[in-house]
Protein backbone atom coordinates (compact mmCIF):
# COMPACT_ATOMS: atom_id res chain seq x y z
CA UNK A 1 0.00 0.00 0.00
CA UNK A 2 2.86 2.35 0.83
CA UNK A 3 4.41 1.83 -2.61
CA UNK A 4 1.10 2.49 -4.35
CA UNK A 5 0.59 5.62 -2.27
CA UNK A 6 4.10 6.92 -3.18
CA UNK A 7 3.54 6.12 -6.84
CA UNK A 8 0.20 7.94 -6.78
CA UNK A 9 1.79 11.00 -5.19
CA UNK A 10 4.52 11.02 -7.84
CA UNK A 11 2.04 10.75 -10.69
CA UNK A 12 -0.16 13.42 -9.12
CA UNK A 13 2.80 15.74 -8.61
CA UNK A 14 3.88 15.36 -12.25
CA UNK A 15 0.32 15.95 -13.44
CA UNK A 16 0.14 19.14 -11.37
CA UNK A 17 3.38 20.37 -12.90
CA UNK A 18 2.16 19.64 -16.43
CA UNK A 19 -1.20 21.27 -15.68
CA UNK A 20 0.54 24.37 -14.28
CA UNK A 21 2.76 24.60 -17.37
CA UNK A 22 -0.26 24.14 -19.62
CA UNK A 23 -2.18 26.92 -17.87
CA UNK A 24 0.85 29.23 -17.88
CA UNK A 25 1.42 28.50 -21.57
CA UNK A 26 -2.25 29.27 -22.29
CA UNK A 27 -2.20 32.55 -20.35
CA UNK A 28 1.16 33.73 -21.72
CA UNK A 29 0.59 35.81 -24.88
CA UNK A 30 2.39 34.68 -28.02
CA UNK A 31 5.65 36.43 -28.80
CA UNK A 32 6.21 37.67 -32.34
CA UNK A 33 9.97 38.05 -32.09
CA UNK A 34 12.78 36.57 -30.00
CA UNK A 35 15.39 39.22 -29.28
CA UNK A 36 17.63 36.57 -27.76
CA UNK A 37 17.62 34.51 -30.97
CA UNK A 38 17.16 37.49 -33.33
CA UNK A 39 14.37 35.85 -35.33
CA UNK A 40 10.64 35.80 -35.85
CA UNK A 41 8.83 33.13 -33.86
CA UNK A 42 6.25 30.74 -35.25
CA UNK A 43 2.62 31.88 -35.14
CA UNK A 44 -0.31 29.59 -34.38
CA UNK A 45 -1.20 27.85 -37.66
CA UNK A 46 -4.67 27.98 -39.12
CA UNK A 47 -6.55 24.70 -38.80
CA UNK A 48 -8.12 23.54 -42.05
CA UNK A 49 -9.36 20.14 -43.19
CA UNK A 50 -6.68 19.98 -45.90
CA UNK A 51 -3.79 20.88 -43.57
CA UNK A 52 -5.00 18.40 -40.95
CA UNK A 53 -5.30 15.50 -43.42
CA UNK A 54 -1.94 16.26 -45.06
CA UNK A 55 -0.13 16.46 -41.74
CA UNK A 56 1.00 20.05 -42.39
CA UNK A 57 -1.05 21.36 -39.47
CA UNK A 58 0.51 19.06 -36.87
CA UNK A 59 4.01 19.81 -38.18
CA UNK A 60 3.37 23.58 -38.05
CA UNK A 61 1.71 23.30 -34.63
CA UNK A 62 4.71 21.44 -33.23
CA UNK A 63 7.01 24.27 -34.39
CA UNK A 64 4.59 26.81 -32.90
CA UNK A 65 4.52 25.08 -29.50
CA UNK A 66 8.30 24.76 -29.48
CA UNK A 67 8.73 28.49 -30.17
CA UNK A 68 6.00 29.74 -27.82
CA UNK A 69 6.55 27.39 -24.86
CA UNK A 70 6.50 29.36 -21.60
CA UNK A 71 9.97 29.99 -20.16
CA UNK A 72 11.60 28.83 -23.39
CA UNK A 73 14.91 30.67 -22.84
CA UNK A 74 15.27 29.18 -19.35
CA UNK A 75 14.56 25.68 -20.64
CA UNK A 76 17.29 26.14 -23.27
CA UNK A 77 19.75 26.99 -20.50
CA UNK A 78 18.70 23.96 -18.44
CA UNK A 79 19.03 21.68 -21.48
CA UNK A 80 22.48 23.10 -22.29
CA UNK A 81 23.76 22.63 -18.75
CA UNK A 82 22.58 19.03 -18.67
CA UNK A 83 24.28 18.26 -21.99
CA UNK A 84 27.52 19.90 -20.85
CA UNK A 85 27.37 17.74 -17.71
CA UNK A 86 27.27 14.72 -20.04
CA UNK A 87 30.45 16.11 -21.69
CA UNK A 88 28.82 16.83 -25.02
CA UNK A 89 30.83 19.11 -27.31
CA UNK A 90 28.00 19.93 -29.73
CA UNK A 91 24.71 21.45 -28.63
CA UNK A 92 21.96 22.59 -30.96
CA UNK A 93 24.25 22.75 -33.99
CA UNK A 94 26.97 24.65 -32.11
CA UNK A 95 30.40 23.28 -31.25
CA UNK A 96 31.75 24.20 -27.81
CA UNK A 97 35.27 25.07 -28.90
CA UNK A 98 38.54 25.95 -27.26
CA UNK A 99 39.20 29.40 -25.73
CA UNK A 100 35.47 30.06 -25.25
CA UNK A 101 34.75 29.87 -28.99
CA UNK A 102 31.34 28.78 -30.20
CA UNK A 103 31.50 27.50 -33.77
CA UNK A 104 28.48 26.87 -35.94
CA UNK A 105 28.28 23.26 -37.09
CA UNK A 106 28.11 22.64 -40.85
CA UNK A 107 28.06 18.94 -41.71
CA UNK A 108 29.21 17.53 -45.07
CA UNK A 109 25.86 15.89 -45.75
CA UNK A 110 24.08 19.26 -45.60
CA UNK A 111 25.62 20.37 -48.92
CA UNK A 112 24.82 18.07 -51.83
CA UNK A 113 26.47 17.90 -55.26
CA UNK A 114 23.19 19.07 -56.77
CA UNK A 115 23.22 22.20 -54.57
CA UNK A 116 26.79 22.99 -55.59
CA UNK A 117 26.04 22.55 -59.28
CA UNK A 118 22.94 24.75 -59.07
CA UNK A 119 24.72 27.60 -57.27
CA UNK A 120 27.78 27.48 -59.52
CA UNK A 121 25.59 27.71 -62.62
CA UNK A 122 23.79 30.77 -61.23
CA UNK A 123 27.07 32.36 -60.20
CA UNK A 124 28.83 31.67 -63.51
CA UNK A 125 25.97 33.23 -65.48
CA UNK A 126 26.03 36.33 -63.29
CA UNK A 127 29.83 36.71 -63.53
CA UNK A 128 29.72 36.33 -67.30
CA UNK A 129 26.97 38.94 -67.73
CA UNK A 130 28.25 41.58 -65.29
CA UNK A 131 32.01 40.78 -65.09
CA UNK A 132 31.54 40.43 -61.36
CA UNK A 133 34.19 39.71 -58.76
CA UNK A 134 33.34 37.00 -56.19
CA UNK A 135 34.42 36.86 -52.54
CA UNK A 136 33.16 33.85 -50.60
CA UNK A 137 34.43 33.84 -47.02
CA UNK A 138 34.85 30.51 -45.20
CA UNK A 139 33.10 30.25 -41.86
CA UNK A 140 35.02 29.96 -38.59
CA UNK A 141 34.95 26.15 -38.45
CA UNK A 142 37.10 26.02 -41.61
CA UNK A 143 39.65 28.64 -40.51
CA UNK A 144 39.85 28.23 -36.74
CA UNK A 145 40.18 24.46 -36.93
CA UNK A 146 42.38 24.46 -33.82
CA UNK A 147 39.34 25.66 -31.83
CA UNK A 148 37.15 22.73 -32.87
CA UNK A 149 36.57 19.79 -30.50
CA UNK A 150 38.70 16.72 -31.37
CA UNK A 151 37.40 14.80 -34.40
CA UNK A 152 34.52 17.26 -34.95
CA UNK A 153 33.19 16.84 -38.52
CA UNK A 154 32.76 19.90 -40.73
CA UNK A 155 31.97 20.67 -44.36
CA UNK A 156 35.20 21.28 -46.31
CA UNK A 157 34.69 24.72 -47.81
CA UNK A 158 38.15 24.69 -49.42
CA UNK A 159 36.91 22.05 -51.83
CA UNK A 160 33.87 24.21 -52.61
CA UNK A 161 36.05 27.28 -53.19
CA UNK A 162 38.22 25.30 -55.59
CA UNK A 163 35.12 24.47 -57.64
CA UNK A 164 34.02 28.12 -57.53
CA UNK A 165 37.40 29.28 -58.84
CA UNK A 166 37.29 26.73 -61.67
CA UNK A 167 33.73 27.68 -62.60
CA UNK A 168 34.16 31.47 -62.73
CA UNK A 169 37.85 31.79 -63.60
CA UNK A 170 40.82 33.19 -61.73
CA UNK A 171 40.15 36.78 -62.83
CA UNK A 172 36.78 36.86 -61.04
CA UNK A 173 37.79 34.88 -57.94
CA UNK A 174 38.99 36.70 -54.79
CA UNK A 175 40.97 34.37 -52.52
CA UNK A 176 39.90 35.59 -49.10
CA UNK A 177 40.32 32.14 -47.53
CA UNK A 178 44.11 32.24 -47.79
CA UNK A 179 44.18 35.74 -46.34
CA UNK A 180 42.10 34.68 -43.34
CA UNK A 181 44.23 31.60 -42.74
CA UNK A 182 47.34 33.82 -42.62
CA UNK A 183 45.73 35.70 -39.72
CA UNK A 184 43.95 32.80 -38.01
CA UNK A 185 45.68 33.60 -34.72
CA UNK A 186 43.99 36.99 -34.56
CA UNK A 187 40.42 37.92 -33.58
CA UNK A 188 38.94 37.55 -37.05
CA UNK A 189 35.71 35.83 -35.94
CA UNK A 190 33.48 36.56 -32.98
CA UNK A 191 33.49 34.00 -30.19
CA UNK A 192 29.71 34.03 -29.72
CA UNK A 193 28.45 34.86 -33.21
CA UNK A 194 28.68 33.38 -36.73
CA UNK A 195 30.00 36.57 -38.38
CA UNK A 196 33.57 37.64 -38.95
CA UNK A 197 34.76 40.66 -36.98
CA UNK A 198 35.72 44.04 -38.40
CA UNK A 199 39.32 42.80 -38.41
CA UNK A 200 38.34 39.73 -40.42
CA UNK A 201 36.38 41.98 -42.77
CA UNK A 202 39.46 44.19 -43.17
CA UNK A 203 41.48 41.21 -44.38
CA UNK A 204 38.67 40.49 -46.83
CA UNK A 205 38.96 44.10 -48.01
CA UNK A 206 42.74 43.62 -48.43
CA UNK A 207 42.13 40.55 -50.61
CA UNK A 208 39.72 42.64 -52.72
CA UNK A 209 42.31 45.41 -53.08
CA UNK A 210 44.96 42.96 -54.22
CA UNK A 211 42.68 41.38 -56.81
CA UNK A 212 41.28 44.63 -58.23
CA UNK A 213 44.45 46.71 -58.00
CA UNK A 214 42.52 49.54 -56.36
CA UNK A 215 44.40 52.34 -54.63
CA UNK A 216 42.69 53.58 -51.50
CA UNK A 217 42.57 57.34 -50.83
CA UNK A 218 42.26 56.46 -47.14
CA UNK A 219 44.62 54.19 -45.22
CA UNK A 220 42.74 51.86 -42.88
CA UNK A 221 44.90 50.82 -39.95
CA UNK A 222 43.65 47.91 -37.79
CA UNK A 223 45.42 49.57 -34.88
CA UNK A 224 42.86 52.38 -35.16
CA UNK A 225 39.84 50.13 -34.66
CA UNK A 226 37.75 51.44 -31.79
CA UNK A 227 35.04 49.61 -29.79
CA UNK A 228 31.39 50.59 -29.94
CA UNK A 229 30.39 47.92 -27.41
CA UNK A 230 32.08 45.28 -25.28
CA UNK A 231 28.84 43.46 -24.41
CA UNK A 232 28.03 41.51 -27.57
CA UNK A 233 26.55 38.02 -27.28
CA UNK A 234 25.67 36.78 -30.74
CA UNK A 235 23.46 34.26 -32.49
CA UNK A 236 25.48 31.20 -31.45
CA UNK A 237 25.25 32.20 -27.81
CA UNK A 238 21.47 32.38 -28.19
CA UNK A 239 21.39 28.68 -29.07
CA UNK A 240 23.00 27.65 -25.78
CA UNK A 241 21.96 30.57 -23.57
CA UNK A 242 24.69 30.28 -20.92
CA UNK A 243 26.77 33.02 -19.25
CA UNK A 244 29.85 33.64 -21.41
CA UNK A 245 32.66 36.08 -21.99
CA UNK A 246 31.21 38.82 -24.17
CA UNK A 247 32.59 39.95 -27.52
CA UNK A 248 33.66 43.43 -28.57
CA UNK A 249 32.36 45.09 -31.72
CA UNK A 250 34.88 47.43 -33.32
CA UNK A 251 34.75 49.71 -36.33
CA UNK A 252 37.07 51.92 -38.40
CA UNK A 253 36.53 55.61 -37.56
CA UNK A 254 38.16 56.52 -40.90
CA UNK A 255 34.94 55.42 -42.61
CA UNK A 256 33.27 58.54 -41.21
CA UNK A 257 35.74 61.08 -42.60
CA UNK A 258 33.25 62.14 -45.26
CA UNK A 259 29.50 62.55 -44.91
CA UNK A 260 27.34 59.91 -46.58
CA UNK A 261 23.70 59.65 -47.54
CA UNK A 262 22.18 56.21 -47.10
CA UNK A 263 18.74 55.23 -48.40
CA UNK A 264 17.26 51.97 -47.13
CA UNK A 265 14.57 50.21 -49.21
CA UNK A 266 13.91 53.39 -51.23
CA UNK A 267 12.32 55.37 -48.39
CA UNK A 268 14.39 55.49 -45.16
CA UNK A 269 17.23 58.00 -45.29
CA UNK A 270 20.16 58.21 -42.89
CA UNK A 271 23.40 60.16 -42.76
CA UNK A 272 25.47 57.31 -41.38
CA UNK A 273 26.26 53.69 -42.24
CA UNK A 274 26.03 52.87 -38.54
CA UNK A 275 22.92 52.60 -36.38
CA UNK A 276 23.79 52.97 -32.70
CA UNK A 277 20.33 52.02 -31.45
CA UNK A 278 21.16 48.34 -32.09
CA UNK A 279 23.88 48.52 -29.44
CA UNK A 280 21.16 48.74 -26.77
CA UNK A 281 19.57 45.43 -27.75
CA UNK A 282 20.55 41.83 -28.43
CA UNK A 283 21.25 42.16 -32.16
CA UNK A 284 24.27 44.43 -31.80
CA UNK A 285 25.74 43.37 -35.17
CA UNK A 286 22.83 45.36 -36.66
CA UNK A 287 25.00 48.41 -35.90
CA UNK A 288 26.49 47.88 -39.36
CA UNK A 289 24.20 49.15 -42.15
CA UNK A 290 21.08 49.09 -39.97
CA UNK A 291 20.99 45.28 -40.04
CA UNK A 292 19.57 43.76 -43.24
CA UNK A 293 17.58 45.39 -46.06
CA UNK A 294 16.57 44.31 -49.55
CA UNK A 295 18.09 47.35 -51.26
CA UNK A 296 20.44 50.08 -50.03
CA UNK A 297 21.83 53.06 -51.93
CA UNK A 298 24.89 54.85 -50.52
CA UNK A 299 26.09 58.21 -51.81
CA UNK A 300 29.63 58.55 -50.50
CA UNK A 301 30.82 62.07 -51.26
CA UNK A 302 33.75 60.79 -53.35
CA UNK A 303 33.12 62.37 -56.76
CA UNK A 304 34.89 59.94 -59.06
CA UNK A 305 31.98 58.83 -61.25
CA UNK A 306 32.37 55.17 -60.29
CA UNK A 307 29.70 52.92 -58.78
CA UNK A 308 29.53 49.45 -57.25
CA UNK A 309 26.80 46.84 -56.99
CA UNK A 310 27.17 44.45 -54.05
CA UNK A 311 25.12 41.24 -53.91
CA UNK A 312 25.53 40.01 -50.39
CA UNK A 313 24.64 38.40 -47.10
CA UNK A 314 25.27 39.95 -43.70
CA UNK A 315 29.02 39.21 -43.86
CA UNK A 316 29.23 42.21 -46.20
CA UNK A 317 27.69 44.65 -43.74
CA UNK A 318 30.98 45.49 -42.01
CA UNK A 319 33.00 45.42 -45.26
CA UNK A 320 30.92 47.90 -47.25
CA UNK A 321 31.96 50.96 -45.18
CA UNK A 322 35.56 50.25 -46.25
CA UNK A 323 34.53 50.15 -49.92
CA UNK A 324 32.89 53.57 -49.87
CA UNK A 325 36.22 55.38 -50.35
CA UNK A 326 36.48 53.88 -53.84
CA UNK A 327 33.08 54.80 -55.26
CA UNK A 328 30.69 57.68 -55.68
CA UNK A 329 27.71 55.39 -55.27
CA UNK A 330 27.27 51.89 -53.89
CA UNK A 331 24.12 49.83 -54.42
CA UNK A 332 23.61 46.92 -52.02
CA UNK A 333 21.23 44.05 -52.71
CA UNK A 334 20.43 41.31 -50.20
CA UNK A 335 18.74 38.65 -52.32
CA UNK A 336 17.13 37.10 -49.22
CA UNK A 337 14.95 40.21 -48.85
CA UNK A 338 14.69 41.45 -52.45
CA UNK A 339 11.75 39.97 -54.36
CA UNK A 340 12.10 41.62 -57.75
CA UNK A 341 13.98 40.53 -60.86
CA UNK A 342 17.66 41.19 -60.41
CA UNK A 343 18.36 42.12 -64.04
CA UNK A 344 15.57 44.71 -64.03
CA UNK A 345 17.17 46.30 -60.99
CA UNK A 346 20.80 46.20 -62.11
CA UNK A 347 20.73 46.75 -65.87
CA UNK A 348 19.76 50.46 -65.80
CA UNK A 349 22.80 51.18 -63.60
CA UNK A 350 25.34 49.17 -65.60
CA UNK A 351 28.10 51.01 -67.44
CA UNK A 352 31.86 50.73 -67.93
CA UNK A 353 32.21 52.65 -64.65
CA UNK A 354 30.19 50.13 -62.61
CA UNK A 355 31.75 47.21 -60.76
CA UNK A 356 29.89 44.21 -59.31
CA UNK A 357 30.89 42.25 -56.21
CA UNK A 358 29.30 39.06 -54.88
CA UNK A 359 30.12 38.80 -51.16
CA UNK A 360 28.79 35.94 -49.02
CA UNK A 361 30.07 33.44 -46.54
CA UNK A 362 30.30 29.99 -48.10
CA UNK A 363 27.38 28.44 -46.23
CA UNK A 364 24.97 31.31 -46.84
CA UNK A 365 25.99 31.25 -50.50
CA UNK A 366 25.08 27.58 -50.77
CA UNK A 367 21.79 27.96 -48.93
CA UNK A 368 20.59 31.46 -49.88
CA UNK A 369 22.11 32.56 -53.21
CA UNK A 370 19.42 32.71 -55.87
CA UNK A 371 17.95 35.33 -58.17
CA UNK A 372 15.31 35.69 -60.85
Amino acid sequence: MREKWDAGLTVGFLCCILLALLIADFLEPDRLFSENENRLLEKKPELTRESLLSGEYMEAYEKYVTDQFVGRDNWIEIKTRSEIAMQRKEIGGVYLGEDDYLLEQHLPEEITDEMVEEKLTLLSNLVEKYHAKVMLAPTADNVLTDKLPPFAPYYDQKELLGKVKTAIGDDAYIDVASKLEEHSGEDIYYRTDHHWTSLGAYYGYEAWLEKTGKLSPVHFDPQNLIPVTEEFLGTLHSKINLPMREDRILYFPETELRPVNVTYDYNIQKESMYEESYLEGKNKYGFFLDDNHGFIEIETGYKNGRSLFVLKDSYANCVIPLLTVHYEKIYVVDLRYYNGRLAQLMDPYMSEDTDVLVLYNCIHFMKDFKYF
